[in-house]
């Protein structure tokens, strides 16, 4: 199994490089295509989308597959947001190509998981936010923790929301884990809410003047269990 293994990624690795340039490579797109529902867990997210509306023309989910940038393009939708960031992945080189073909924007912009935004990220987020045409849509690969965030921020920042309304973002609901280290996300909100309620402040306004990546970070620590439940098991990115 081991060297069946090995040949598989050598093999898809090699076939990375053709369907990043051109999926009409010869084999580039059968593979994108095994690649996106057996490596990336796309057959999962044709039953399961994490989908929800944060606001009008505003939209979170896990990572779209081809068939639903179709029919999503045919209910009108205008841009994605890629919180995954360019990639060499099947699922995005096949997101990519369906955007072209059927007139969505899409717009790449990479969020971790497991670490802070700088403030810079935050900012430009909120302009992208701000200006991209509507309805669109922004996604991670599962739609939990970087779709989250992305949510947490837009209420945050856009919507001029509570600490607690952005909180709901990171929630089981959408099978985000706070205990694992993407917890970090979460601590990051709720270091917000202790400041705001304590000292008034728009959100932009403490991003800019009283966020403190460096100290939410050394004041958490994730659990072992769902350290090993999410990483290892549900194998988040």
């Amino acid at each position: 199994p081991m060297v069946l293994k090995s040949l598989w990624y050598t093999r898809r690795d090699a076939l990375r490089q053709r369907w990043a340039v051109d999926l009409e490579q010869p084999g580039a797109r059968p593979m994108a295509v095994i690649d996106m529902n057996f490596l990336d867990h796309g057959i999962l997210r044709r039953f399961w989308k994490n989908h929800a509306q944060l606001d009008r023309g505003v939209y979170r989910s896990n990572q779209p597959g081809p068939y639903r940038i179709r029919k999503l393009a045919k209910e009108g939708l205008r841009t994605i947001i890629n919180l995954r960031g360019p990639n060499g992945l099947g699922s995005y080189a096949l997101e990519r190509e369906a955007c072209a073909k059927h007139g969505i924007k899409l717009i790449n912009f990479r969020l971790g998981s497991r670490r802070l935004p700088s403030a810079q990220e935050v900012a430009d987020l909120k302009e992208i936010f701000e200006t991209a045409e509507r309805p669109l849509l922004f996604h991670c690969k599962s739609g939990a923790d970087r779709a989250g965030l992305a949510a947490a921020l837009y209420i945050l920042a856009v919507k001029n929301g509570s600490a607690e309304e952005a909180a709901a973002q990171l929630s089981l609901k959408f099978l985000h884990i706070k205990s694992s280290e993407t917890g970090i996300l979460d601590r990051m909100v709720e270091t917000y809410g202790v400041f705001n309620a304590k000292t008034p402040t728009p959100f932009m306004e403490w991003i800019e003047k009283h966020y403190d990546p460096e100290a939410i970070i050394a004041g958490f620590a994730a659990k072992s269990w769902a350290k090993v439940l999410v990483d290892s098991i549900l194998r988040r990115e």
